[in-house]
C-alpha cells in the first residue's frame, strides 16, 4: 500500500464531492470527516480507507446516502478497488455545523461575525405567534436529532447564510415545531430581523382571504419582504396548486434576497404527493434533517428535564419504567408524564413504579384499532419499501424483498395476537419455523443497527393510522 497516496485520494474525493453536492450539503455531512489510515483486510482481500466520523448516526447517514459515490471515486482515482470503512471517533470538529464560506468571502464573514458579537442584547419581548418555551435550552439533544439541532443553532446565529432553505422532517411529536420555533425565538430575541411563523393551514387561509378580497399585494408584501419565514407542516398544501404557486414565488424572492426559510414536514420532499416538481426541487436544494424517535437514554433525559422544570421529584426506577414503555415520540412521552403526575396527585400517593403501572395502564395497553390486521400491516410495510403486498407474500428471495418481509413478520408478531403458524399462512403459507427465523433475524439486527428501531416504530405508527382510517 505504500506506493499509493491513499490520503491524497481521499482529499481529491472530497474536492469532487464538494463540487457535486454544493457547499451546504457537503458541509453538513463531510466537514467533520477525517482520514485516519488505510489497511489491508486479509479476510476480504481488499484495501480499506478508514475515515473518522463523529457518531453512529452520522456514520449511518453517510453510508446510506454517499458510500457508493465515495467508493467509486476512490476506486477511479487509485485504479484499483478500494472499500470505505467509517470509524466512530467522537467529535472531530465542533459540535455545531459551521456555515460554509464562499471562495473569497472570508473577510466578509469574519467582519459579520465581529459585528454580530458587538451587538447589544435585545429586549423585544416574546414573539406573538410562537411559544416562549420552545427554545434550544429546552430541546433535549441525542444521537437521533443532534445533526438537526446543531444545524438549527447555526441558522439561528447566521440566518440567511447558513443552510438556506432548511427543511426538518419526521413523524408526529418528534420536535419539528419546537426546533423551528427555537430558531425563530433566538433570531427574534437577538436581532432586529422580522420573523414570521405560520402553519400551512394559516398560510392557505390567508392566501384565500386576500385572493377573494383582491388584496394580494398586501399578502405578497408581507411574506416576500420578511427576514425569516417559518412554515409548519407543508404537507397540508398538497393538491392546492394556487397556493403552491404563490409559495414558489415567495420562496424565490426570499432566497434571492438571502433571507432565511425554514419548513417542517412529516415526510421527505421526495414523498410529497400532488406537489409541483419545481417546488419540491426548491425544498431539496437546501439542507434537510430528519428527526427520529428518541432512544431510551434520550427518553429518560427528556423525562428528567421535564420533572426538573416543573419541580417534581420522580424516582429513577419510575423514569426507567416510563422510558422503556413509551417509545413512540416525545409528545406521547410528555403526555404519559402528565397523566402520571395527575394520577398520583388525585390518589394522594407518592410516585412509584406501582403507581405508574396503575396510572398508565390505559396508556400502555390502550385498545388496538378495530381494523388492525395482517393485511393492513403487509400493505403499509410494502408501501414503505416501495413494494407490493404480493411481493411480501410471494416466493421471491431477493434481499430487497426478504428484509421487508422479515420486518412485516416481526411487526405482525408485535402488534397482533397471531401465532407464528397463523402468520405463516398470511405470507403465502410459509412454515411457522420460517416466521420464527425471520423474527429472530430482526431481533438480532436491532442489536447492531441503531436506525432499525426507529424505522420499525415509524412503520408501526403508520399501521395504526392506516387501520384507524380504514
Amino acid at each position: 500500500m505504500a506506493d499509493l497516496d491513499y490520503e491524497g485520494f481521499w482529499n481529491e474525493t472530497l474536492v469532487q464531492l464538494r463540487t457535486d453536492l454544493g457547499e451546504e450539503e457537503f458541509g453538513g455531512w463531510f466537514s467533520d470527516l477525517k482520514y485516519l489510515r488505510t489497511r489491508f483486510d486479509e479476510q476480504t482481500r481488499e484495501n480499506r480507507v478508514v475515515i473518522g466520523i463523529p457518531s453512529a448516526f452520522h456514520r449511518d447517514k453517510v453510508k446510506s446516502r454517499y458510500q457508493s459515490a465515495i467508493t467509486s471515486k476512490l476506486t477511479a482515482l487509485a485504479g484499483r478497488d478500494i472499500a470505505l470503512e467509517l470509524e466512530i471517533t467522537g467529535n472531530i470538529a465542533k459540535e455545531e455545523p459551521v456555515p460554509a464560506q464562499a471562495p473569497g468571502k472570508k473577510e466578509d464573514t469574519a467582519a459579520a461575525a465581529a459585528e454580530s458579537e458587538k451587538k447589544p442584547e435585545k429586549t423585544r419581548g416574546k414573539h406573538p405567534h410562537m411559544r416562549d418555551d420552545y427554545i434550544f435550552d429546552r430541546f433535549i439533544i441525542g444521537e437521533n436529532n443532534r445533526f438537526a439541532a446543531n444545524a438549527a443553532k447555526a441558522i439561528s446565529k447566521n440566518s440567511g447564510r447558513a443552510y438556506n432553505p432548511f427543511l426538518i422532517f419526521g413523524g408526529v411529536g418528534l420536535g419539528k415545531t419546537h426546533l423551528m420555533q427555537a430558531i425563530g425565538n433566538h433570531i427574534h430575541e437577538n436581532s432586529d430581523n422580522e420573523v414570521i411563523f405560520t402553519t400551512s393551514e394559516n398560510f392557505l387561509n390567508e392566501y384565500i382571504d386576500n385572493l377573494q378580497g383582491k388584496k394580494m399585494n398586501a399578502f405578497k408584501n408581507k411574506y416576500r419582504y420578511t427576514d425569516v419565514l417559518l412554515i409548519d407542516d407543508i404537507q397540508f398544501l398538497s393538491d392546492k396548486p394556487g397556493v403552491q404557486e404563490e409559495l414558489f414565488h415567495t420562496f424565490n424572492a426570499l432566497l434571492d434576497a438571502k433571507k432565511q426559510l425554514v419548513f417542517t414536514c412529516d415526510r421527505p420532499p421526495s414523498e410529497l404527493k400532488k406537489f409541483s416538481e419545481r417546488l419540491i426541487s426548491r425544498f431539496e436544494q437546501g439542507l434537510r434533517a430528519d428527526l427520529q424517535p428518541p432512544r431510551y437514554e434520550e427518553r429518560c433525559a427528556i423525562l428528567k428535564s421535564t420533572a426538573e422544570s416543573r419541580s417534581v421529584e420522580i424516582p429513577n426506577d419510575v423514569i426507567d419504567y416510563v422510558g422503556k414503555n413509551i417509545s413512540s415520540n416525545v409528545r406521547d412521552l410528555i403526555a404519559a408524564f402528565n397523566t402520571l403526575i395527575a394520577y398520583a396527585e388525585l390518589m394522594k400517593k407518592p410516585i412509584s413504579v406501582e403507581i405508574a403501572q396503575e396510572g398508565l395502564k390505559n396508556v400502555l395497553n390502550g385498545p388496538r384499532p378495530a381494523n388492525l390486521s395482517m393485511d393492513n400491516i403487509i400493505r403499509v410495510v410494502a408501501e414503505y419499501f416501495a413494494l407490493t403486498p404480493n411481493d411480501l407474500k410471494g416466493k421471491k428471495r431477493s434481499q430487497n424483498i426478504v428484509f421487508p418481509r422479515q420486518i412485516a413478520m416481526y411487526i405482525g408478531r408485535e402488534m397482533t395476537d397471531y401465532s407464528t403458524t397463523e402468520l405463516g399462512q398470511d405470507f403465502g403459507g410459509r412454515d411457522h419455523t420460517t416466521v420464527m427465523h425471520s423474527i429472530e433475524k430482526i431481533k438480532g439486527k436491532l442489536l447492531t443497527d441503531p436506525t432499525l428501531d426507529s424505522t420499525i416504530e415509524s412503520i408501526k405508527r403508520s399501521v395504526k393510522e392506516f387501520s384507524a382510517k380504514y
